[in-house]
């Protein structure tokens, strides 16, 4: 049995794999041009064909060889494995479909997706709480580039990252208990941002100017040479705000360069992030003139090398930066908080190949430490204005086979996990993936995952005159089991996955009664059963005259909670969204002129405690609301002209209770590209 050696590379587009077993060894050295999961193994594919249709425009379409792959692979963290025998929930959105959505952010980007929580403070970036299957925002891994930035203070700054849309080859989504893959920290599940490694020009600028004086710039520029590709993008973003104090200034700036060294590769990136914003009610409705400024530092190099026996080295370093004013501009009343998190690390992961699958080995050293004036143990010998702190690091080691067959994939694997703040031995997190393709367009795929969640240093430390912290919390600990099927043809293609998940010490901010502070406390037992569909439709393949980039996707995901926390006022945990349903169709008007809208309709079950005139009143449920956006696209030559609306029907709506959400903002934009 000869193996196939491809010594150029090249882009295809695939339709079907191989039967043989050993499709996966002879794909190797391919480019696919696909939506590729980076990540561990089989957690990451199933979901990316799909994707990866979706993403392909009218010019785009043209420019792509139509041709059948026997075999094909995708990148992973740990091992390389086909995309088509994987057997986990995965979304992936592309650069296609980023640059044609109705967004200012990542966070304004997920709102879009069925199976995600997206809960604003401050719309275009400014803050939001991000979680999966009912989960909360501290539960969600946060990775740009495969570097875990989740924020151990809190994950009300887990996007706080360096990066424009602009800069975003694609985003991928997993759900469900990832610490196999992203570590302790991917309790619910895990959001990798991966940016573009080989840009197809040399310059890039874009501005945008809208309703609350709105100014959206971001410029780029390529270098390429022999051996290293570098490039430097700067991004601003301000607004006065469409209520009063929730204005906002955002600057980003990110440096990458990748190295090309023979078979091996190096990537560099350094990144800042600086955020002001006025805050109005986002912690407390009491006090509508709170502030922050926050800003970040990140720097990281990763390599790869080997073929057969593969290492991928990771070291990596992030500073956060955080002053929140609880009354803005005046220290007099209330102390302003301030804090300083530092979080350093490595990663080892070696992969293996051989007759019996693909064997990976992976090890992680990361320590977490905070500076502060509130948060942490109260030092002998303060640090300037710090008068708290506290450390901890987590050493983990992963294990984990694949087993790959004509039709079958079996994926075994464990976590061992030691954090020091346990003062304990480590602890063992398996997870099982198995996945089994009855016929060509019909899979059928299960999994079952542990995970693990440690405090952030808000949850054990933050006590001020709004909220008490606990010192004594548990760590948080969950288990899940999947089962999903999948129907791929030219035409449609769809997803529907079902699940449950058990949660243990789950950690919340709760009160008694409406007067009570807010309290961290670990929840004895919560209980989670859900389901997230999905299709796509490519009307092209049964209406030829049909432009190609015609394309609907809907998405729809449900969620039943049990817990046991009696009459407890929730702020988080309990509150969940229980139905999202997400419609999107992008299609052409005139020429190079496409439309792109985007509905969503949701449902969140619980309450929250209504303030009126500063003081609390009664509580009250939730309820549903609907948004429609659209952006229209003028593609000319090099340039490319847009207009955005933002809720076209200026609905009154809030994903936190008593903090409200724009209503119609009106955006338009002009872009160049220098090829």
């Amino acid at each position: 049995m000869n193996r196939k050696q491809f010594d150029k590379l090249k882009a295809f587009r695939f339709k079907r794999f191989a039967h043989q077993a050993y499709s996966a060894f002879n794909s190797m050295h391919k480019v696919v041009n696909i939506g590729v999961v980076a990540g561990c193994v089989l957690t990451f594919a199933h979901a990316t064909e799909t994707s990866a249709q979706s993403s392909l425009n009218s010019h785009e379409a043209e420019k792509i060889t139509e041709k059948e792959l026997d075999e094909v692979t995708v990148t992973a963290s740990r091992v390389e494995l086909p995309i088509n025998q994987a057997a986990k929930q995965v979304t992936v959105i592309t650069r296609s479909e980023i640059e044609q959505a109705p967004v200012q952010s990542i966070q304004d980007l997920l709102n879009y997706v069925a199976g995600i929580d997206v809960q604003q403070r401050g719309g275009h970036g400014v803050q939001a709480d991000i979680s999966i299957r009912g989960g909360s925002f501290d539960q969600t891994a946060i990775l740009l580039n495969g570097v875990n930035l989740s924020n151990p203070q809190t994950g009300h700054y887990s996007f706080d990252i360096p990066i424009n849309l602009s800069d975003i080859e694609r985003i991928e989504i997993i759900y469900g208990p990832a610490s196999l893959i992203y570590g302790a920290s991917a309790f619910s599940g895990g959001i990798n941002i991966i940016t573009r490694k080989n840009p197809d020009h040399k310059a890039y600028a874009r501005v945008e100017a809208g309703s609350h004086s709105l100014l959206n710039t971001e410029a780029r520029g390529v270098i390429k040479g022999e051996v290293a590709t570098t490039q430097l993008s700067a991004g601003y973003m301000t607004s006065s705000g469409y209520i009063n104090n929730s204005d906002y200034d955002i600057f980003n700036l990110l440096s990458q360069t990748r190295l090309n060294i023979e078979k091996s590769k190096v990537d560099i990136q350094l990144g800042y992030n600086d955020k002001q914003y006025g805050a109005n009610t986002f912690y407390s409705a009491a006090y509508p003139n709170q502030y922050d400024k926050t800003n970040s530092y990140l720097a990281s190099v990763k390599g790869e090398m080997g073929d057969k026996l593969k290492f991928i080295p990771l070291v990596y370093w992030n500073r956060h930066n955080d002053c929140f004013q609880l009354i803005k501009g005046d220290e007099s009343k209330v102390p302003y908080n301030h804090h300083k998190t530092d979080v350093y690390g490595s990663n080892l992961n070696l992969q293996y190949t051989s007759q019996i699958g693909i064997t990976s080995f992976g090890a992680e050293f990361r320590n977490e430490g905070i500076l502060s004036t509130v948060l942490g143990e109260k030092m002998d010998n303060p640090s300037g204005i710090y008068t708290h702190s506290d450390n901890r690091t987590n050493i983990s080691y992963a294990i984990e086979h694949n087993l790959l067959l004509s039709r079958f994939t079996l994926s075994v694997g464990v976590l061992a996990n030691y954090n020091t703040f346990l003062k304990k031995d480590y602890k063992f997190y398996p997870a099982i993936n198995a996945g089994f393709r009855m016929s060509d367009n019909f899979k059928v795929y299960a999994s079952w995952n542990k995970a693990t969640r440690m405090p952030t240093f808000t949850d054990l430390y933050y006590t001020t005159v709004t909220h008490i912290g606990n010192s004594d919390l548990k760590p948080e600990d969950s288990e899940s089991i999947d089962l999903g099927f999948k129907y791929n043809t030219p035409f449609v293609k769809a997803y529907i996955t079902g699940y449950y998940m058990k949660g243990k010490n789950m950690i919340d901010w709760i009160k008694e009664n409406p007067d009570d502070k807010w309290e961290s406390r670990n929840i004895t037992e919560i209980n989670k059963t859900g389901v997230d569909m999905g299709a796509t439709f490519y009307f092209r393949e049964i209406f030829p005259s049909i432009s190609p980039s015609t394309i609907l996707q809907l998405g729809y995901s449900r969620l039943h909670q049990e817990h046991n926390s009696g009459e407890l006022i929730s702020n988080f945990t309990l509150n969940y969204l229980r139905d999202k349903f997400t419609a999107q169709i992008n299609h052409p008007i005139y020429k190079d002129i496409s439309a792109n809208w985007n509905f969503r309709w949701q449902k969140r079950i619980g309450t929250y405690l209504k303030y009126e005139n500063l003081k609390p009143t009664t509580q009250q449920p939730y309820p549903y609301f609907s948004t429609l956006d659209l952006q229209i696209n003028w593609n000319l030559k090099d340039f490319v002209a847009t207009a955005t609306v933002n809720n076209i029907f200026d609905r009154k709506y809030f994903d936190l209770g008593n903090i409200p959400q724009a209503g119609f903002w009106l955006m338009a934009g002009l872009s160049y590209t220098l090829k």
